[in-house]
């Protein structure tokens, strides 16, 4: 395989074909099914996996079958599946769904319209991860079109993943039959450090979450009647959360949410702040003055991806500044997210977190914990010889720096449920979410140079594991 003849073919197809695409994609609201519930109705969904099928069957790729899979009540699920070398099978993952809209676009840019600034493609999902699906079957593409033998590949788009991805289980058990035991799992929903090398994301963190209600009273009343005398439920809300976090340091405080970190993770932690330096927090927007929790690059890696980390995403019961009258309201609702190491189970978690927030409710407030959502992290198996060799040529290939190693702090649920049913393969799991990009923030983008070099290193993957497998 000429590694110049892959690059200019993985370029011309995402400067003539994949970036339209995407940018069409980003008009589309097509929001996961926990921010749009009538998602189906709305049919926003639908129009991007049908723009989806249109542009993967006219792919020069040979043998490619294409089935939109629709279970009943379920969003739906591309299904691909190309034939190769019977000796091994490779499976790729990537979702459409979109996170909702976010306030704070800067001037000029918004989430559903394209903004394409220099090197950057601005719009929801694009990054996250609207481009997987094109980005994995550009690589086939290349390998074909250079004649170079490749395993059999089968990719899942699936549309649920920013909802926790609660369809998918029945989606992998429906299918298991037609996917087969994969060799190696391409999941390319993931982040990058930075934008100059190959990042392989190790570990990910799970998710519990659900929603704190506290409430005193039926009805509001006013604040210079009842202040003093009826306790106010945001005064509570946060007493309950002190039993969660400290906070003075954000220090997650229950023994229960916390795990082992492993000795070769700390190692791979340490690489990449001596990679990164003052990167790990300067490519957050913080205002000025402002600085991160510790100046140790090194203990930030490990509180993003093996510390549990508590965050208020959302919240009910209060009004608009401009809108807020002098009332003592009547109850607090928070929607709360509890980041988890890789390890830790969710659910044991969710229910730790029930039991904390709801005993002994200060003045007998009526205080409720629902979870709704809790997702488990993974941790990766160790690297086979090949595939490490493979990502640290491939890197050094196409972004001229050798290949680096780290944990993310999100969550992708498959990896989770495919580590689990097949512990024997091996996984590649990357992404092009890097400094600024802001996945389900405002101004979120594509890095389009880091995009065409990721897919030229995946199909430089794609070739070693059939080489690895015949050897």
């Amino acid at each position: 395989m000429d590694q110049t003849t892959l690059q200019n073919h993985v370029n011309r197809l995402w400067d003539e074909s994949i970036v339209t695409e995407l940018i069409e994609y980003i008009r589309i609201p097509n929001k996961s099914v926990a921010f749009d519930p009538e998602w189906a109705a709305h049919g926003h969904m639908d129009r991007v996996v049908a723009r989806f099928e249109n542009w993967a069957r006219r792919q020069p790729i040979a043998g490619l079958k294409l089935e939109v899979v629709r279970l009943a009540s379920r969003t739906p699920l591309i299904f691909i599946d190309i034939p190769g070398d019977a000796r091994g099978t490779i499976l790729l993952y990537g979702h459409l769904d979109k996170q909702p809209e976010m306030a704070g676009w800067r001037a000029g840019l918004d989430p559903w319209t394209p903004v394409l600034e220099g090197d950057r493609l601005y719009g929801r999902g694009a990054a996250d991860d609207g481009y997987a699906m094109f980005a994995g079957l550009g690589a086939i593409g290349a390998l074909q079109a250079q004649g170079v033998a490749h395993a059999r590949c089968v990719m899942l788009i699936e549309a649920c993943e920013e909802s926790g991805s609660f369809d998918l289980p029945f989606y992998i058990d429906h299918l298991g039959d037609r996917i087969g035991r994969p060799d190696l799992v391409i999941a390319l929903d993931s982040g990058c450090a930075s934008y100059d090398q190959l990042w392989c994301t190790t570990s990910l963190r799970g998710l519990a979450g659900g929603t704190l209600t506290v409430a005193m009273l039926t009805e509001g009343v006013h604040s210079g009647d009842a202040g003093g005398i009826v306790p106010s439920t945001f005064r509570i809300a946060r007493q309950l959360l002190s039993r969660i976090e400290d906070e003075q340091t954000g220090r997650i405080l229950p023994l229960e949410f916390y795990t082992h970190i492993p000795d070769p993770r700390r190692m791979q932690a340490e690489a990449a702040a001596a990679a990164l330096g003052a990167v790990t927090w300067s490519r957050f927007p913080f205002v000025a003055g402002a600085s991160a929790l510790d100046d140790d690059p090194v203990e930030l890696i490990l509180n993003r991806t093996w510390r549990p980390a508590l965050e208020i995403v959302g919240a009910d019961g209060l009004p608009a500044a401009g809108n807020a009258g002098n009332v003592l309201r009547p109850q607090t609702t928070l929607k709360l997210s509890l980041r988890l190491p890789p390890d830790c189970d969710p659910r044991t978690a969710t229910e730790k977190m029930k039991s904390i927030l709801e005993a002994d409710p200060p003045h007998g407030a009526r205080v409720t914990f629902e979870s709704n959502w809790a997702a488990s992290g993974w941790d990766a198996p160790e690297l086979a010889p090949w595939l490490e060799q493979s990502l640290e040529r491939a890197s050094q290939n196409c972004f001229g720096k050798p290949a680096a190693y780290v944990g993310e702090g999100g969550t992708i649920p498959f990896m989770g449920m495919l580590g689990e049913r097949f512990p024997e393969a091996q996984f590649l799991i990357t992404g092009v979410l890097g400094p600024h990009s802001n996945a389900h923030g405002p101004n979120e983008f594509l890095h389009l140079p880091t995009a065409r070099r990721l897919t030229a290193c995946v199909a430089r993957v794609i070739a070693d594991q059939l080489l690895a497998t015949a050897r």
